[in-house]
Order: C-alpha cells, then structure tokens, then sequence
C-alpha cells in the first residue's frame, strides 16, 4: 500500500502547491489535511486528498490527524501577527504536532518547514550559510526567534524516537500563491487602506509613493511550487533525514523588489540599516510588523549543495524568476 501523508496548513501559501505535489506522487495513496478555515479540496482537482477542520491547537484534534499517517508534514504557522499570537500558534501548537507525532505509533517520517530566519540575523555567521551553522535565531525580530526555538523543540522531542526527522528552510518564499513579500511592501498597504476614490490617483501618482530604503544586501527567493517538490521528496523518504537549505538560483535586491511592486527605492548606506536595526531592538512595546527591518541588516545567503545532492532537488526557477512570477500573478 502507498503512503498516507497528514498536513498541517494546507491551505496556506505552501500548503497548497505541497498537496499538489504530494498528489503526483506514485508513492503517496491518500493525503488528510488540517485546518482552521472552510476549504474544498476538489477545488484545486485533487483526488487523494481529504480535508478536515482543526487546529494545531487542538491536541486531541492533532493526535487524530496522525493517527493514521505513515508521514507527517507540519506546514501551519503565522508569520504575520503580533508576538503573542505568534508564539501561541508557531510554539505551543508546533509542540502539539511534534509531540503527537512521536507518541504516535504509526508515523515513521516527519517534515517539518521551518526557515532561513532559524539562523538568525548574525554579522558573524558565515556566508553562505550550510545547514551545519548553528540556529541561533535572533531575539529582536519575533519570527526568527521563534523558528529556532522550534527546531529546538523538535530536537528535544524527537530525541531518541524511531522517527525520520527532515527539516527544510526556504529562503523568502514567493509566487503567485505566496504573495506576503508584495503585499508588505508600503505601496502596497497604502493602496489598499485607501478610501476607493483615493486608489486610482494614487496609482498614478507616482512622486507620492513610499521610498523602500535598500541598504545594498542581496536576498534569495523560492518559489512555493520549488518548496513543494522539496517537501514532497521529503515527504517520499528521498535523501538521508536532517536538515536542508532552500534557495533558487541568483538573489536579487531591495530595490527590484520595489520596482517589481511599484514602490520606489532609495539607495542608502549598510551602515544605516545596522544601526536602524540596533535602535529598534533597544525600543520597548515595538510592534511585531516593524521587527522585520532586521532582515535588511545583514546577508542571509544560503548554500544548498546539500539538497541538490541527497534530495535530488532542483529548482526550476530562480530568484528573478520568482519574484516576476509573484507579481505576475497578483
């Protein structure tokens, strides 16, 4: 018989290319998802996937989902709220699936998606980052923080159990399904918090727009259907189990993101966004939104030799590729 693969979130922007992937698999005979909101699986054409209502939450609701899985994929996770909400999803509700799974007696796989902000926003890590460099995550910005405590969750909890563990951390994730780099962008919440009348003089209005500062540091990209066929390699047992990088080919900058959503840039030195960053990090009550200038600090590249090499991963777009892909189809 094939597999039978539990998925937490999805229905969000990995979510959905992930059970698709799952879905082309020989491999993989049925695929149960979970969570909190209404959705149609037979929407999106998939045939083995069921879909039930629940929440990560929700022990007794998680202990069901696994039950009957050999894998289990854990997707679900905030990544735009406020600390607390945050923590309580991302933590305390990953800690249900990790922990559900290892008393579970039927699961053998486990693959969870954590993130290149597991690393933390460091001026000494290393460039490029391999999967060996220690998750230290970064205390001021809520998201990195909490993606490292994660894996170190996970490790605690997998400790000693007969449970293949992969974990895989993606770059910035975009394309038109994964759309919160675009839709953070100022230009972007501006336009949409307009009165209506307001939205088609701002649109062309163009010396009013926001400037997006570009301190000059390069990013990686990946698209969500890339991130999908790594989970569903994953998911299907190939490679050695451990931890993998996730990155598309080329970076790209601050300022083609801007351009790319219709915001203008601004060039300005490194050494103002450190010291912007620093300064945020000493205010206190900062809210959770305006932590994320921490990512502009310092490169966060990664090198992903390894997925390539023992996944058999391969992206099939690139960084550029990405982004005009996200804005393409917004």
């Amino acid at each position: 018989m094939g597999l039978t693969v539990a998925v937490t979130g999805p229905t969000g922007e990995i979510g959905v290319s992930a059970v698709t992937a799952l879905e082309q698999r020989d491999e993989v005979e049925r695929v149960i998802g979970m969570a909190r909101r209404e959705f149609d699986p037979a929407a999106h054409g998939w045939t083995k996937a069921e879909y039930r209502r629940g929440d990560i939450l929700d022990r007794d609701a998680v202990d069901d989902l696994v039950a009957d899985a050999d894998v289990v994929v854990h997707l679900a996770y905030v990544i735009m709220g406020s600390r607390a909400e945050s923590r309580r999803v991302n933590l305390d509700g990953t800690r249900n699936v990790f922990a559900a799974t290892v008393e579970a007696p039927r699961p053998r796989r486990l693959v969870y998606t954590s993130s290149v902000a597991a690393y933390g926003y460091h001026a000494d890590n290393p460039s490029p980052l391999t999967e060996d460099v220690p998750t230290r995550g970064s205390a001021e910005h809520y998201y990195s923080a909490q993606k490292a405590e994660c894996e170190q969750a996970l490790r605690e909890l997998t400790d000693g159990a007969e449970l293949d563990v992969y974990v895989l951390r993606p770059c910035i994730v975009a394309g038109p399904k994964a759309t919160a780099l675009r839709d953070s962008m100022p230009w972007r919440q501006l336009a949409d918090r307009a009165p209506a009348p307001l939205r088609a003089v701002l649109a062309t209005a163009q010396g009013l727009l926001p400037l997006l500062p570009d301190p000059g540091v390069p990013l990686q990209l990946v698209h969500h259907d890339d991130v999908a066929d790594a989970i569903a390699l994953a998911a299907t047992g190939a490679g050695a189990p451990g931890a993998y990088n996730l990155a598309a080919d080329g970076t790209i900058s601050l300022t083609d993101v801007a351009h790319a959503t219709g915001t203008r840039s601004l060039r300005v030195p490194a050494a103002t966004a450190t010291a912007a960053s620093a300064l945020l990090a000493r205010l206190p009550l900062v809210p959770a939104a305006a932590e994320w200038i921490h990512v502009a600090r310092t490169p966060v590249l990664m090198d992903t030799r390894r997925a390539r090499a023992q996944l058999g991963w391969r992206p099939a777009h690139s960084s550029a590729d990405t982004l005009a892909a996200m804005v393409a189809g917004s």
